[in-house]
């Protein structure tokens, strides 16, 4: 979440919380910070923090969980997963879930798809970036040479391992995740995302599109048996990578119509009227910004174990290259 959202979930919590505040999280020195203060939750938004040592990353989930101070959302390891994107469809593979066959090529690796008896067209991302990032006009290729020069692209471009897949050809949906604060059963509300086609027809969430001020289109699954499918899929998807209270499965169908994991993401945008989560609790159940914001926070504070009125709540803003986000 970016200093708005923060802005907005601090003027919203304060009204229900006896304490709550604004921080910001950059570095290490920051979250040790932020847990002198003591709060009874923190409602995270970003995943990590760089640590001492270089390339070495501070886990917020673990750090705090090692603490003793209870927060949002999920564990370290379903994070973890979550941000490796070949680690997350191995899991779900092996579990028997479905998602598209892949490779990962390393930065000044060349490998060709058919040794690996993948198919063209094949579709070429970064193995852990997100908000699509390294996604553009040339991420589907029909041939070795594109494939060659997209893979070139992430590494220099973005210094990226390229995640290779077989492209799906069908329809894309985002599925919300939502834990039922009274029993251990799973709300899955999910939306069609309509993209508009690129310069080669392909319509697809690419990084260009995500940073445009226009939203990609959403509209509401009609279909029953499309439905049952697609919260089937991103339920069991949720469960096999640990996740907890709350987060976002993106799914797409084959050219059948069968539906395949994409991605998660268990810190989604909760920018109100904005990001596909919230659109999705409003659309389905009628959750609104208020109802799902306080659920969220109750679901942490079930595990806090303090009585929900003396709460304290600090809010805390990170600023990139890790992304902008909220702890509350």
């Amino acid at each position: 979440m970016g200093r708005k959202s923060s802005e907005a979930a601090y003027s919203l919590l304060k009204e229900h919380y006896t304490t709550v505040g604004i921080s910001v999280v950059n570095t290490l020195a920051d979250l040790e910070e932020l847990v002198a203060k003591q709060p009874d939750l923190v409602f995270i938004g970003a995943k990590y923090v760089a640590g001492k040592e270089p390339d070495a990353k501070v886990w917020i989930s673990e750090y705090l969980d090692r603490l003793g101070i209870s927060h949002t959302g999920s564990p370290e390891a379903a994070i973890k997963l979550e941000q490796n994107k070949p680690l997350a469809k191995q899991r779900l593979l092996d579990m028997g879930i479905k998602t598209s066959p892949y490779i990962v090529i390393k930065c000044g690796d060349t490998l060709t798809a058919t040794d690996n008896n993948m198919k063209f067209p094949l579709f070429v991302k970064p193995v852990d970036l997100g908000a699509g990032q390294g996604v553009d006009q040339h991420s589907v290729v029909h041939t070795q040479d594109q494939l060659d020069a997209k893979v070139a692209s992430l590494a220099s471009e973005y210094g990226a391992d390229a995640l290779v897949e077989e492209f799906l050809s069908g329809r894309e949906y985002s599925v919300a995740v939502l834990k039922d604060e009274y029993s251990d059963d799973l709300i899955a509300m999910p939306l069609e995302l309509v993209a508009g086609p690129d310069e080669n027809g392909h319509r697809m969430l690419s990084h260009k599109l995500k940073s445009a001020a226009l939203e990609t289109p959403v509209f509401p699954v009609g279909d029953l048996r499309t439905r049952e499918a697609l919260t089937d899929l991103a339920t069991s998807a949720f469960v096999a990578l640990g996740a907890r209270d709350y987060g976002r499965i993106d799914i797409r169908m084959d050219e059948s119509g069968v539906p395949y994991f994409l991605e998660a993401n268990l810190i989604p945008c909760l920018i109100q009227g904005s990001g596909n989560f919230p659109k999705a609790c409003v659309i389905n159940s009628g959750i609104g910004y208020e109802a799902m914001m306080l659920r969220i926070v109750r679901l942490g504070l079930m595990r806090a174990e303090v009585p929900f009125a003396e709460d304290t709540i600090d809010t805390v803003t990170a600023h990139p290259p890790i992304g902008t986000a909220i702890l509350a």
